[in-house]
């Protein structure tokens, strides 16, 4: 049969540095369907929130280090065993492996917290994003939902949306605004990469 059957749900892997609300948002969206879920959290920094989050939602929570990432197989061959058919990084600060980006090519996306190609690279994360566009006096801001390559927030744009910034905009209503973004359109983004003929 050419389509997956509505039984075999989509697995969606995440990765995620910090707190986590977009991860937990992206996990409750998809509780709440048949067509896919959340198989696992992973996180580079143990003492996460997201770690407790994933766990709170009986979602498997694992925590990894730089050896485990890039010196050896060790998160590649979880992968692997888990299949997932979309890897979402939300809110993870390492660079991605390129073998894991090349076992699992054109499966794996970003959230970043601007309009990009403004406001990326190194660095430009969370909070030091929302300052510099404050500090540039910018009008309007927004996410974009991008393939991962190996650089920082290289790759191909697949989704953006934005937000007009007031005179009286400070560096935690900018960040207010941009989860409400995030939480709106994330996982409507991953729901039509993982069935984009369902749209059609």
């Amino acid at each position: 049969m050419p389509n997956t059957p509505v039984t075999s749900k989509k697995k969606i892997v995440i990765f995620a540095s910090g707190n986590g609300s977009n991860a937990e948002n992206i996990i409750k969206y998809f509780q709440a369907r048949d067509n896919a879920k959340v198989v696992a959290v992973f996180s580079n920094n143990r003492t996460a929130k997201v770690l407790r989050r994933a766990h709170d939602l009986e979602v498997k929570a694992l925590h990894f280090d730089r050896e485990a990432l890039y010196d050896s197989d060790d998160v590649l061959n979880l992968l692997k065993d888990m299949q997932p058919d979309l890897i979402v990084l939300a809110g993870f600060l390492w660079i991605f492996p390129k073998k894991i980006l090349k076992r699992f090519p054109n499966k794996v996306i970003n959230i970043h917290p601007a309009l990009l190609p403004k406001y990326g690279g190194k660095g430009m994360y969370g909070m030091n994003v929302h300052k510099a566009i404050l500090e540039q006096k910018e009008i309007e801001t927004g996410i974009s939902i991008h393939y991962v390559n190996d650089k920082y927030d290289e790759g191909k744009i697949i989704f953006q949306a934005t937000t007009g910034i007031h005179p009286d905009d400070t560096v935690e209503s900018i960040a207010e605004k941009i989860h409400d973004l995030e939480h709106e359109n994330f996982p409507k983004v991953i729901e039509k990469l993982l069935f984009p003929k369902e749209d059609a």
